[in-house]
């Protein structure tokens, strides 16, 4: 796994074998950000990575020059690992938390310009995060939800969908509070 873009560009990550992650392949993360820059001004975009795993995406907007990254995972060895990365390529505006997502958008109590979500794959709750979102009113007025997914699952009748794109078994849907225009 690598850094696709921006001040830490080809750095590489190397999570030890044993997190339980399914990392989001370089191709789609690539894809994923070629999408938001026509978007997003990462210098001004506060984002919050759900079920950060190994802390890629979160890594990437930093790299990209986001003003402040919040990952969260309930898996301990995940933080840590992300941790160690965040000092080892002296990243500063990363802030790590050990929490279970569910209960944290319970109790969300700010605002992000950009949710992105990776959950595992056979999280019974997966169809629910869009909701779930959306009711926390984590989200800036005019911020993103990405949701990565499995292709079986699709969110195109929700009411704040805006757009869906697949890479491979890699499967993106974008959410916005207000639909930003193609």
């Amino acid at each position: 796994m690598r850094i696709i873009a921006g001040t830490l560009k080809g750095r590489r990550l190397n999570p030890p074998a044993n997190l339980p992650v399914r990392p989001t392949t370089d191709m789609a993360r690539e894809s994923l950000f070629n999408i938001l820059n026509n978007y997003v001004d990462y210098e001004e975009c506060s984002v919050m990575d759900l079920f950060a795993g190994t802390g890629a995406v979160s890594i990437e907007f930093v790299s990209r020059g986001a003003r402040e990254v919040t990952s969260i995972d309930i898996n301990n060895a995940c933080t840590e690992y992300i941790k160690d990365v965040s000092k080892q390529m002296n990243i500063s505006n990363i802030h790590v938390v050990r929490a279970d997502v569910f209960d944290l958008l319970r109790r969300a109590n700010r605002k992000f310009d950009i949710v992105f979500a990776d959950p595992p794959y056979s999280l019974h709750d997966l169809p629910k995060l869009p909701d779930l979102v959306f009711q926390s009113e984590i989200l800036s007025d005019d911020g993103i939800f990405i949701l990565e997914h499995p292709k079986e699952f699709t969110f195109e009748e929700h009411a704040h969908f805006w757009q869906h794109r697949a890479y491979g078994k890699v499967n993106f849907t974008f959410f916005a509070m207000e639909m930003t225009g193609d």
